[in-house]
């Protein structure tokens, strides 16, 4: 930590406190150099990138809408919450392991699709029908006839 008195890099943390929300920590600290004290403050760096939206938006990454989303396309269906989480985990893992500060919002919505279509055929069909904003009919069946062809060569 560099003194903002002498800028000297040698200083001694002299007391160390949480913040009320206990999401940063408040260091008071004592250039070794010049004893002048300052306090630092130290926090947890977010490791999700910046969601840039259709539009060109940007906005912090929120995982409560990945899990509303794989709710949805889940509703009466049997599978698990623990499922849906482990979706949602493994999302956010190779997110992250990326290692971009910007993911756009479409590559989230191809890997729900992905991860459900490997769960539960009719919570992709439901995911894909509100993703993909299809127009008509045949585009909607133009998807499942693929899902269908995937599946059968799966098999095979």
């Amino acid at each position: 930590m560099k003194c903002p008195f002498c800028g000297n890099t040698s200083d001694k943390v002299i007391d160390s406190r949480t913040t009320k929300e206990c999401d940063v920590i408040r260091r008071r600290r004592l250039c070794l150099k010049c004893k002048g004290r300052f306090t630092s403050y130290e926090r947890v760096e977010d490791p999700y990138p910046l969601i840039i939206k259709k539009d060109g938006t940007r906005q912090p990454y929120d995982r409560n809408k990945i899990m509303i989303g794989l709710k949805k396309a889940c509703e009466k269906r049997p599978i698990t919450f623990e499922v849906l989480e482990g979706i949602q985990k493994a999302i956010e893992t190779k997110m992250i392991d990326l290692g971009k500060k910007e993911i756009n919002s479409s590559w989230i919505g191809e890997e729900v699709m992905r991860h459900l279509r490997d769960t539960d055929k009719v919570a992709y069909v439901r995911f894909a029908s509100v993703y993909r904003q299809f127009k008509d009919v045949n585009e909607f069946m133009d998807e499942v006839k693929g899902l269908f062809e995937t599946t059968t060569k799966k098999q095979k």
